[in-house]
C-alpha cells in the first residue's frame, strides 16, 4: 500500500481528490494547515505563509502510480508553486476488521526525503520551525490538534496532558534529518517534561505540483 500526500493551497484540494477519484481512488482525507516557509524561493515551493489543505489518499501499489500520474496532470494546469506530493509505504493496513500486511523483503524504492512529524503543546510549533530553519529544513506545514490523553497516560507516556496541540510537518532530505532533529530537540522551550515529541518516517517521489514554465 502506498499513502499519497499532497501539500497544496486552501481551497484546491477537491481539484486533487477528483482527479484521483477519476483515475481511481477510492477517496481520500483533507486536512487543514498553514505553511511557515518565509523565502521566496520556497513560496515558488507551494510553502509560504498561508493556509494549506493535506490530502491524504491510501492506494494499491498496481493503482499508485494511475492515481500519482493523474494528480500531476492536474495539478500542471496550476502555476509553479502550486504545492508538493511525496509517497508513504505503508507495512499494515485496517479495513473491516482485517488486517493487510505488507510482505516482507517486499520491493521498497529508496527512501530520499524524510518527514519529520513534531508534536508539541500549542504555542510552541512556530519556535521549532524556527530551530529546524537554521539547521537546513526548507519550510513546513503546521497542523492544530487536540491531544486524548488521560492521567493515566501522562505517567506512561511523560507527556504533560495539554487539550490543544499543534503538529509540525517538515519534508527533509535524509542527509539533513538528524541536524533538524538535534536543532529542535536543544530548544529551551523543548526541555521541560511533556512538551513534545517526535518521529521520523521515510518517504519517496516527492516532487513539485504545477508547471515550473508559468
Amino acid at each position: 500500500m502506498k499513502l499519497l500526500i499532497c501539500i497544496v493551497p486552501h481551497g484546491k484540494s477537491e481539484r486533487i481528490t477528483i482527479a484521483a477519484r477519476k483515475a481511481g481512488a477510492p477517496g481520500g482525507t483533507v486536512l487543514m494547515g498553514r505553511g511557515t516557509a518565509r523565502n521566496q524561493i520556497l513560496e515558488m515551493l507551494g510553502l509560504s505563509d498561508t493556509r494549506k489543505e493535506l490530502v491524504y489518499t491510501l492506494l494499491d501499489d498496481d493503482l499508485y502510480p494511475v492515481v500519482r500520474a493523474a494528480v500531476l496532470q492536474e495539478a500542471a494546469k496550476e502555476k509553479r508553486g502550486f504545492g508538493i506530493v511525496f509517497t508513504i509505504d505503508v507495512e499494515k493496513f485496517l479495513k473491516n476488521s482485517s488486517i493487510n500486511i505488507q510482505k516482507e523483503g517486499a520491493d521498497m524504492a529508496e527512501a530520499t526525503h524524510t518527514l519529520i512529524s513534531i508534536i508539541v503543546n500549542a504555542g510552541f510549533a512556530d519556535d521549532a520551525m524556527a530551530a529546524a530553519r537554521k539547521a537546513g529544513a526548507g519550510g513546513g506545514t503546521i497542523i492544530n490538534a487536540r491531544g486524548t490523553g488521560r492521567e493515566e497516560d501522562e505517567k506512561f507516556f511523560g507527556i504533560t496532558i495539554v487539550p490543544e496541540k499543534e503538529m509540525l510537518l517538515i519534508l527533509a532530505e535524509k542527509s539533513k534529518a538528524d541536524a533538524i532533529l538535534e536543532a529542535v530537540r536543544a530548544l529551551p522551550c523543548l526541555q521541560a517534561k511533556g512538551t513534545g515529541i517526535t518521529y521520523c518516517i521515510d518517504v519517496n517521489d516527492f516532487a513539485p505540483l504545477g508547471t515550473a514554465g508559468k
